[in-house]
Formats: C-alpha cells, sequence, structure tokens
C-alpha cells in the first residue's frame, strides 16, 4: 500500500450547541489544518501513485468552499455540530466525489490529459482523508508593558493587537511579558527571557517579539532548538544602531528562528540584504488600523499633529527646526507621545522651542491613547513624521483611516504606509528624510495653498477604503505560523 499526504488549512467561524461544549457554545473563530492522504496499492507507468500538486489542488478547493464562512450558515451543516470529526467527514466526502484521474482538458470522462496526467490510482475509494485537526496554540512573548498607556508604541500595539486578533480568529494565545530595558536589558533581561521560553513546552509554537531576543542570541538560539520560533521583527537593532556586535547578535538569533515576520516590505528586503535570510522564510504582516469617522479638519490646515515618543529617531528636533522658520503664519502643533524614553531630549525640545518663542504653539502633550488619541486625530488637519527611521509608521494609516493628509520623510516603510489611491495619487508629501528646509518649505506649501490642502484631502479620503484590518494582519501571521507547524 502506497499513500501521498498534502495538507492545507481553512479558517471559518462556528458555535456549537450542548454544554458539554462550554464556552465554546458562543460563536468563535477555529483554524483547522487538514491531512489528506491519497492510499493505492500500485503505481503507474511511471512510478508515481499520485501528482502532488493535482491532489493539493483538490484539497484547496474544497477548503475553499468553507474558509472564511460561518458554519452555523451553511444549508449542510444544519442542524450539525461542526465539530473536528464532522468537518474531517465531509471534506472527506467531498474528495471522494472529485477524480482528477478522469479530468482531461477537454472534459471527456474516460481519456487521460497528456499535457498533465493525473497519476491518481484509478479507484477513488482507494482515498482516506485523515481527520482535520485544530493547530490553535500560540506562546506570545513580548515585553513587559505593552498595556502600559505611559508608553504607547507601535510595537506595543501592534502586539496586542494582534493577540486580540488571533484570539478572535479561534487561536489559544497564552502571552507571557518579560521584564528589561529592551533591546539592551543585560543579564536580568536574558534570565527573565530564559525562564520565559524554558517554560514553554517542546516544539511549542512560539511568537517572540524581536525587541526582547535581537541582543540575546546566547538565551534564543538554544530555544530554538527545542521550540518552532517566530520572530516578530518591528524595528532590526541594525537600522537604529548600525553597530557591528548589534547585527551580529541579531542576525544570528534571525538565522536560528524557523521564520521571521517584518511589518513591510521594505522591512523584509533590509533583513534579507543585511542577514542573508532565506527569503522564503522571512513573511510580511502590514499592521492593521481600525475604522475611523473622517476628520473635519480647519479652513486654514493648521492643526498640526505628530504621534510618536518624543525621541531623536522621531525627528522632533527637525520638525521644530523647520516650524522655527514658520514662526510669521498660524500653526499650532501638538507633538503626542511618550515623554519618559529620551528625558534628556525632550528637556533639549521644550527649551529650543521656549528660546524661539513657540513654546506655547510646540506642545508636548505627553501619551495618549484610546479616546485621547481618537480626539488628537479628529481635531488635525495633517499629520507631520519627521522620522530618521521608520520599518512602517503606523500613525500614517491611523491618519488616514480618518482622511488625514500626511507630511513625512521619506523612509524605510513610510511610503508603503502612504500608498496611492486607485489612480496613482499620494495622499500626502515624502521628503528627502533629515532635510530641514525641505520640511520647512513642504508645510509652508501646506499652510499657504488651499488648493493643495483640497486635493491632499481628497485623496486621503479615497485611501481609506484600500487599508487593512487587524484581522488580515493575524491571517497572514496565522498562515506563518501554521506554516511552521506543519
Amino acid at each position: 500500500m502506497f499513500g501521498v499526504t498534502v495538507r492545507d488549512h481553512m479558517m471559518v467561524a462556528h458555535s456549537f450547541r450542548g454544554d458539554v461544549f462550554g464556552p465554546a457554545q458562543r460563536l468563535h473563530g477555529a483554524t483547522f489544518v487538514v491531512d489528506a492522504t491519497f492510499r493505492g496499492e500500485s503505481l503507474d507507468d511511471s512510478g508515481i501513485l499520485v501528482d502532488i500538486g493535482r491532489a493539493a489542488d483538490e484539497l484547496r478547493a474544497v477548503l475553499a468552499e468553507l474558509s472564511y464562512r460561518n458554519l452555523d450558515d451553511e444549508p449542510a451543516f444544519a442542524g450539525t455540530n461542526t465539530t473536528s470529526e464532522v468537518l474531517a467527514r465531509h471534506v472527506a466526502d467531498r474528495l471522494a466525489g472529485t477524480d482528477p484521474c478522469r479530468r482531461t482538458r477537454r472534459g471527456s470522462p474516460g481519456d487521460r490529459d497528456r499535457g498533465h496526467p493525473p497519476r491518481v490510482p484509478r479507484g477513488v475509494g482507494d482515498f482516506r482523508a485523515g481527520a482535520v485537526t485544530a493547530a490553535t496554540t500560540v506562546h506570545v512573548v513580548v515585553p513587559e508593558g505593552i498595556d502600559d498607556p505611559r508608553r504607547p508604541s507601535g510595537g506595543n500595539t501592534y502586539d496586542r493587537r494582534l493577540c486580540q486578533a488571533l484570539e478572535s480568529a479561534g487561536w489559544a494565545v497564552h502571552v507571557s511579558e518579560v521584564a528589561g530595558a529592551w533591546p539592551w536589558a543585560g543579564e536580568k533581561g536574558r534570565d527573565a527571557l530564559e525562564g520565559a521560553l524554558r517554560a514553554v513546552p517542546d516544539r511549542s509554537l512560539v511568537l517572540v517579539d524581536g525587541l526582547v531576543v535581537s541582543a540575546l542570541p546566547e538565551a534564543v538560539v538554544p530555544a530554538c532548538r527545542r521550540l518552532r520560533v517566530v520572530v516578530l521583527m518591528h524595528m532590526p537593532v541594525g537600522v537604529q544602531a548600525g553597530r557591528e556586535g548589534s547585527l551580529m547578535a541579531e542576525c544570528a538569533v534571525l538565522r536560528a528562528a524557523s521564520s521571521v515576520v517584518t511589518p513591510s516590505t521594505w522591512c523584509r528586503t533590509w533583513l534579507l540584504a543585511s542577514y542573508g535570510l532565506d527569503p522564503a522564510r522571512v513573511h510580511v504582516a502590514h499592521p492593521g488600523v481600525d475604522a475611523a469617522a473622517p476628520a473635519t479638519g480647519t479652513e486654514d490646515g493648521g492643526a498640526l499633529l505628530c504621534v510618536g515618543a518624543v525621541t531623536p529617531g522621531k525627528g522632533h528636533d527637525l520638525l521644530l527646526a523647520a516650524l522655527a522658520r514658520l514662526a510669521d503664519l498660524p500653526w499650532r502643533c501638538a507633538c503626542v507621545g511618550a515623554l519618559s524614553v529620551a528625558p534628556d531630549f525632550v528637556a533639549r525640545q521644550r527649551r529650543t522651542a521656549r528660546e524661539c518663542g513657540l513654546d506655547d504653539r510646540f506642545l508636548l502633550t505627553g501619551p495618549r491613547t484610546g479616546r485621547e488619541l481618537a480626539a488628537a486625530y479628529a481635531e488635525a488637519d495633517v499629520l507631520v513624521l519627521a522620522s530618521r527611521a521608520e520599518t512602517y509608521g503606523m500613525v500614517v494609516t491611523e491618519a488616514l483611516a480618518r482622511g488625514l493628509p500626511v507630511i513625512a520623510a521619506d523612509v524605510g516603510g513610510v511610503p508603503e504606509a502612504l500608498g496611492t489611491t486607485a489612480d496613482g495619487t499620494r495622499p500626502g508629501l515624502l521628503l528627502p528624510p533629515g532635510d530641514v528646509t525641505a520640511l520647512a518649505d513642504a508645510l509652508r506649501l501646506w499652510l499657504t495653498d488651499p488648493d493643495l490642502r483640497r486635493a491632499l484631502r481628497v485623496a486621503a479620503r479615497w485611501r481609506r477604503p484600500g487599508l487593512e484590518g487587524w484581522s488580515e494582519t493575524a491571517d497572514r501571521v496565522g498562515r506563518v505560523l501554521l506554516e511552521v507547524a506543519s
């Protein structure tokens, strides 16, 4: 007896009836991995039991009929609890009803397709479907404080929202927060990370924030030998530091991991070029964004908004220098973000703003989350981002979700986040990074040209429908996890 097994998966929503199912009686999402085994007692003239590509296609087609569906609404399952066993039987029956051996290019029932021989045993009854199993458990290791409202960040938001979206899709998510001043957490951080990884059972799926592993290969590489580790690389250390030791440590971690997930195509390209990783193991899962009501804006466009921790990397000093050249124009810039990450830098910006007479117009508000952050976007006319480095720029899509144009430095994944409308129009302005003159000129143009403001606002409104939510992010990450699990 010979057998060939192919694997695929489907993502569904369903509920169960009966107290035996406990909380699963509520509508929930689930990811089912299906192993379909084609069996036969003999091989064809070429020594092949089944064309594996044709078998995979058949399985994919059957699963596509149910994937992303609410099974409670499917007539085929009316009055039935869609347990793993029931779904296994359904998939097996559907596959048994297909016979690639009799499919030809012309559709005649008896002739073989000479252009692509199916190579399937003639007796379809020889087919047997494997059981459907749910690969729905993932252990997530993140920096301590991802819910701390005093230090919101794109990475923390991504981690938190991804975990929530994975749970909504049916994954059992076990989160471990590790303490430390990441990525340079020292011996204390290493011990905390090693403890978190040691607590995870062998062969488990582990999704770990790159911030806590990039500088600690001595803790991570051994763990990768017994765990299936996927690194979520928000911002490579090499992009920020550029130090040889940092690059070597991060490279060792990423090469040991089973797969790597990045927030942008730009970041993926950077990792491949810098570390020589296998392209098949490096994936992109753009951050999601929530739908929001369009901001109304002001007539003169003078409500400027900058969102991000006040640090050298976010370029607040560049923004302040540019705005100092526009003191003759009416504007007010709210800089929303944590003030505790680089306190000396914050003190310098406050001092400079005071010396320029702008301390009542260049406002360092501190961090805002939830409704307060939403209100800051709603009151703004345009988002300004003078970052020196960004792998994506989640604040860009958060602004676009509200129809706000963006004036930003052309760095990293920012152009990817900004995107274009269907006709190729950018909903904002991209400027050379670090160029104070270019930034000042762009802001002056925005403040003095009502036609430009109107055109960019229209483009931002048209860009909104193309933005994706966190469910799409979770779907992409979930596919990576399933691939690693297989």
